[in-house]
């Protein structure tokens, strides 16, 4: 007996295929005969084929497609055996896909208006589902969008299981939910209230508000219910996505003052120097980081995704190798003369910005996005974490550890904070000042370099984009206490959140205008900063 049932569980095995593909042949076989039947059984063909789209496999819809573009085009031949669709490998059988020619006194079928609409969204929804141009799945999601409503459910869905684009995917939930808002049945229309609050932003608002002037609001309360608790849901989650972007976006600006001003922090609390060509060697940090991509782009360009990472040593070394020859050859005898050093260094902002405007030219630089500062992850709301800004974060914060190690860790930082302290004392003991001072000015010019390589990817690169950064580099450093790194990061995240902050209420130049009144107020009480060191030589 035993033998018996091992015997029929396999000749069922065998016979299963086969029997599934005869079920097969014969759907395929009776759709056939009603794409060459009369109006009313065309348009249940074309209703057929739109229901494969959403319900069959990847070879019944790639089969389906080519019947829809086949009719809509006038290759489809109807004769005594089926149909005949002249394709790219020549006259194939409709059903079999089988080489045969059409046979006499064949016809190819005329689609009347309205079934012409009926097989070319059937067309579009096949194409969603299975063409692997992105441009071609967009153009059917946007012919799709206009009877959404009409159409089966589970194809919206399946799509954006399937759509490997985010944007695109984004697009095809959107239309599935205002196809299910727009649905006949009130069950539908609740199930679709729960899903569009589950992912709350604006434009999900927006569809649900619209439902306060449908009649089933007033006639139908569950559906009254399920509209109210939908908005209440989304109007909490936008409070709380805005909440969590004012901070991210607070953050991500903090991040690029900081980067702007640590450097100067260096800079300025060793020597009490005011570098006003500091803007430019942020700038030059940018124009060395293009200058590598340009490079890989050649050379190597395997690696041109990961010029950013490259680029960090190259552009430190090189900006901070400007920093100590002009500290060596100008500033070192300009020490004792404020003012001479204020206005050589203006002249130093003046020539490097032409320098770079005569060689580049003054056109913004193109900059290649690597994948890894592309694009972002929707959170909650309206928010989006966007890997460009997080790029900056992550760099600021690498940025600090190792500024920080490097001050205290090292004997070169311990140089650098007695000097900081007491300059004469520091002489005094035995600690070479003025090389203290050049190693310095290269440490310092060195990180500016390093905070263009991190606004490369998110700012415009031109001649005078350090201008726009000396004024807050200023700032940051003075409100924080000149000279010290926490004073330094506790200012730039202050003046990052207050401005992001004020800025969407009264503009960025009001905003701009507004952080410096607070900066010289709070100065007029703590003259020193929010951090001084104690023992600096006034």
């Amino acid at each position: 007996m035993r033998r018996l049932c091992v015997a029929a569980v396999y000749v069922i095995a065998a016979l299963l295929p086969t029997q599934l593909s005869a079920a097969a042949a014969e759907e395929r076989a009776d759709l056939i005969s009603k794409v060459c039947g009369d109006a009313a059984a065309m348009g249940d063909a074309g209703r057929a084929l739109t229901h494969i789209s959403a319900h069959g496999s990847l070879d019944d819809r790639a089969w389906a497609a080519s019947i829809a573009r086949a009719l809509i085009d006038r290759k489809l031949s109807c004769d005594a055996s089926g149909a005949v669709v002249v394709a790219a490998e020549g006259s194939l059988d409709a059903a079999t896909r089988v080489q045969r020619n059409a046979g006499e006194a064949s016809r190819s079928p005329l689609l009347s208006l309205k079934n012409r609409a009926v097989f070319e969204m059937a067309e579009a929804a096949l194409t969603l589902r299975s063409a692997p141009d992105i441009a071609r799945r967009s153009a059917a999601l946007h012919t799709l969008e206009r009877q959404a409503s009409s159409l089966p459910e589970q194809l919206f869905d399946a799509a954006a299981r399937d759509e490997t684009d985010p944007g695109l995917k984004t697009q095809i939930s959107a239309v599935a939910q205002a196809a299910a808002l727009n649905s006949p049945d009130p069950a539908k229309r609740i199930s679709a209230l729960g899903r569009i609050a589950a992912t709350p932003d604006r434009r999900a608002l927006t569809l649900v508000r619209a439902l306060v002037n449908d009649p089933a609001y007033v006639a139908n309360p569950a559906f009254k219910r399920a509209v109210d608790a939908a908005t209440a849901t989304i109007d909490r989650g936008i409070a709380i996505g805005d909440v969590l972007a004012t901070l991210y976006n607070g953050l991500s600006f903090a991040s690029i003052l900081f980067m702007a001003a640590i450097g100067l922090a260096v800079i300025f609390g060793l020597m009490g120097l005011i570098n006003l060509a500091q803007g430019e060697l942020i700038m030059l940090g940018a124009y060395v980081t293009w200058l590598v991509q340009e490079s890989l782009r050649h050379l190597a360009p395997g690696l041109l995704d990961w010029y950013l990472i490259i680029a960090i040593p190259i552009v430190f070394l090189a900006t901070a190798a400007i920093g100590i020859g002009l500290e060596a050859v100008l500033l070192r005898h300009l020490y004792r003369r404020p003012l001479m050093s204020l206005l050589a260094t203006w002249a130093v902002s003046l020539f490097l910005i032409n320098l770079v405007r005569v060689t580049f030219g003054t056109q913004n630089l193109q900059f290649v996005t690597p994948f890894y500062v592309t694009g972002g992850v929707p959170v909650i709301g309206d928010f989006i974490f966007t890997w460009n800004r997080m790029f900056a974060i992550a760099f600021a914060i690498v940025t600090l550890a190792l500024t920080w190690a490097l001050m205290r860790m090292t004997p070169l930082g311990l140089n650098i904070r007695a000097v900081t302290q007491n300059r004469t004392m520091a002489g005094c003991i035995g600690i070479p000042v003025r090389r203290v001072d050049m190693l310095a000015f290269g440490l310092g010019s060195g990180l500016a370099g390093l905070a263009g390589l991190a606004l490369a990817p998110i700012y415009s690169v031109n001649p005078q984009m350090g201008q726009n950064f000396i004024i807050d580099s200023f700032m940051v450093v003075v409100l924080g206490g000149v000279g010290t790194i926490v004073g330094t990061v506790v200012a730039a995240l202050g003046i990052g959140q207050v401005n992001v902050l004020i800025e969407p209420l009264w503009g960025a130049v009001a905003a701009k205008v507004i952080v410096l009144l607070m900066i010289i107020g709070f100065l007029q009480w703590r003259p020193e900063g929010l951090f001084a060191i104690k023992g600096r030589r006034k």
